[in-house]
C-alpha cells in the first residue's frame, strides 16, 4: 500500500513522496487492534474453568531433603538416589543453610565431588576398575578436538607444575 505523506517545512513545499507503509519498521504498532493484521493471534486464550485442585501428595519412600525456607514438602518431588555416605552428610548439612546463602550451594557442589569419589570407591570395592579416561571422553576429544585436548593437557600440566613448585618453595622456607 502506498500512501501520500505530507512533509513539513521546506520539503513539504518542494515535493511529496510516496511511502510504502509496510516497509517502515514498527508501522501499525499503534493502530486499532481490530485493524491489525495479527489481531487474531493477539486474542487471549479462553479461560478454562478446570480447577484440578492441589495434586495428591506423592508417597515418600526415602529421605527427601527440604529447604528450611519451605519446610513443607511439595506434593510432587524428584526421586533421585537417596543421600548416603559422606556426601549425604554434607548435603544434609547444606540444607541447614538458606538458599540465598552461598554455603548452601558450595556444600552441594562439594557433596557432588565427594559423591564421585565415593562412586569410584564403590566400583573398586566391587572389583571394577573404572576407565577414567574413557569416562572423561578423552578418546572422543582426541579424535574430534586434538588441539583443545593438547591445550587442556598443557594448562593442567602448567597448573600442576606451578602448584608443585609453590609447595616445594614453602617447605624449604
Amino acid at each position: 500500500m502506498q500512501t501520500h505523506i505530507p512533509k513539513t517545512g521546506q520539503d513539504a513545499a518542494k515535493s511529496t513522496s510516496l511511502i510504502n507503509r509496510p516497509d517502515i519498521p514498527g508501522w501499525g504498532s499503534d493502530i486499532d487492534r481490530g485493524k491489525r493484521p495479527a489481531f487474531s493471534m493477539e486474542v487471549e486464550p479462553r479461560d478454562h474453568d478446570h480447577d484440578h485442585g492441589e495434586p495428591q501428595q506423592q508417597r515418600r519412600d526415602m529421605e527427601v531433603l527440604v529447604s528450611n525456607e519451605r519446610p513443607k514438602i511439595t506434593p510432587l518431588f524428584g526421586t533421585g538416589p537417596a543421600p548416603s555416605g559422606l556426601s549425604g552428610a554434607i548435603r544434609r548439612f547444606a540444607f541447614k543453610f538458606t538458599e540465598n546463602d552461598v554455603r548452601h550451594f558450595m556444600l552441594l557442589l562439594l557433596a557432588d565431588r565427594v559423591n564421585v569419589v565415593e562412586g569410584i570407591g564403590q566400583d573398586l570395592s566391587k572389583g571394577h576398575v573404572p576407565n577414567v579416561l574413557a569416562e572423561m571422553g578423552i578418546k572422543a576429544e582426541w579424535e574430534h578436538n586434538r588441539a583443545g585436548l593438547v591445550r587442556k593437557v598443557a594448562i593442567a600440566g602448567a597448573v600442576t607444575g606451578l602448584a608443585l613448585y609453590l609447595m616445594n618453595r614453602r617447605s624449604r622456607d
